[in-house]
């Protein structure tokens, strides 16, 4: 354990030079950006202008960043205190969407801010789950956190928007030049080259792209456009707050899955932070989802889109050894700031699919393996076995069948809806169930102790 403390380049307590933070928390904001995209596609569903579309990103992106802040800059009382960025949650986008169907922005911005009180509600509960999430599950979990993103992430290397896109050779190209700059810079770089592997590798996929695709430079035209500074306008559309009864339960569950993917994300972040700690400390895990429960319920309360603990960072702070939560809390500032910079957010904005795919498959190969040395830590048995194998099983079946569970009965929907909440309930039930005789028999010697 003192070797794998030793190998981390900043231990997530420290404050790295000022140069290294800021060119740290560029790359994490780089990688955050990847989330930019929800915003922009709930503006299409919904059918409204560009206006619109650029006061919502900017609105989600301050929430994002003030969430950031509040997550990792270990105040008192809320936040876990690890490097823990905010962004965008993906989960949240089709429940949006129905509610502004439904009844515009402000039943979205009602619901949302439901959702983030049920979180804050859960987060009091975490050290209840000592006896439930033993070793073998938490690796599980931190697994599943980068197996969930391998869908986004292989389509956009491939350079896919929308079901029916044709996949083109030199998209392919770019991707995979992007993925084999970041993994080669990882493994043989030293110092700079290694700790900034991500940027180097987005440079050069970015670089690849304006040489061999004419599209991604006339797309720059739009920068050159932008203004470069300018305060979000939210309109008539934002105003007000509103709820619906028959939307709470919908949002409850949703926020109960999205506790249950933060929950995974922090236990990530310990781990990765802390290697040494043979335990899980479940204070910051509690102070960590009353951080994300706050900052979806801000999000709400400020007009964006809902926000939630981004597995993608987690996971580029593993695979560079960086785990300082400064990088956080200024990647955080910088996004706030970029809110108000139109220019810049349009350049961010406009960088090649495949390069953020392979940004988001370099990330997550580090949260998969870590979690599976997690799982595979102790002995091995046939109770772990069939509780993560039935797990796996159905839990990634949501991902590969989600036609099958469209048609399923209202029960089965509400539980089976994503690869990673799906997994995460069904090894904590079954492990219960498969260890009820170990805690039938623990129970018996307590009572006789008594006697």
């Amino acid at each position: 354990m003192a070797e794998q403390k030793k190998a981390l380049e900043y231990r997530f307590d420290e404050m790295p030079p000022a140069g290294h933070l800021l060119m740290l928390s560029l790359q994490h904001v780089m990688l955050m950006f990847v989330s930019v995209g929800l915003p922009i596609i709930f503006t299409s569903q919904i059918n409204e202008s560009s206006q619109f579309a650029a006061t919502l990103v900017a609105l989600s992106m301050l929430a994002a960043g003030l969430g950031s802040i509040i997550q990792s800059a270990g105040l008192p009382f809320i936040g876990s205190g690890y490097l823990c960025p905010n962004v965008c949650g993906p989960s949240y986008l089709s429940l949006s969407l129905s509610a502004a169907w439904a009844g515009g922005i402000p039943l979205m911005r009602g619901m949302i801010i439901l959702a983030g009180l049920v979180e804050m509600a859960l987060a009091p509960m975490v050290h209840k789950l000592k006896t439930v999430f033993p070793g073998f599950i938490v690796g599980l979990v931190v697994a599943m956190v980068g197996i969930s993103v391998i869908r986004m992430s292989v389509t956009s290397l491939f350079g896919l928007e929308f079901r029916g896109d044709a996949i083109r050779s030199a998209d392919i190209a770019i991707g995979m030049a992007s993925l084999l700059v970041m993994v080669l810079c990882n493994i043989w770089g030293k110092g700079f080259v290694r700790i900034y592997c991500l940027l180097i590798g987005m440079v050069a996929g970015w670089g690849l792209a304006l040489a061999v695709e004419p599209e991604y430079r006339h797309a720059l035209a739009l920068v050159r456009e932008s203004e470069m500074f300018a305060l979000p306008s939210p309109g008539a559309a934002f105003s007000g707050i509103q709820f619906r009864l028959d939307m709470v339960i919908p949002f409850v569950v949703i926020a109960v899955s999205g506790s249950l993917k933060s929950f995974g994300n922090l236990l990530a972040a310990q781990k990765l932070s802390e290697p040494e700690r043979e335990q899980v400390d479940y204070t910051p895990v509690r102070k960590g989802l009353l951080a994300d429960g706050l900052s979806t319920a801000l999000a709400g309360l400020i007009g964006g889109m809902a926000v939630d603990t981004s597995s993608s960072n987690i996971g580029l702070a593993g695979s560079t050894r960086v785990l300082s939560r400064w990088i956080s809390v200024v990647a955080g500032v910088l996004f706030i700031l970029l809110a108000f910079c139109p220019k810049v957010t349009m350049a961010l904005s406009l960088m090649p699919k495949p390069v953020l795919g392979a940004s988001i498959i370099f990330a997550g190969c580090f949260m998969i393996s870590t979690g599976f040395l997690e799982m595979f830590s102790d002995e091995w048995d046939a109770r772990k076995t069939f509780s993560v194998g039935i797990a796996l099983f159905f839990g990634l079946s949501t991902a590969f069948l989600p036609a099958l569970y469209a048609r399923a009965p209202e029960l089965i929907r509400t539980f089976f809806t994503d690869p990673l909440p799906t997994t995460t309930i069904l090894a904590v039930v079954l492990n219960q169930l498969f260890t009820l005789d170990r805690t039938a028999a623990a129970f018996l010697r307590r009572f006789r102790s008594t006697d």
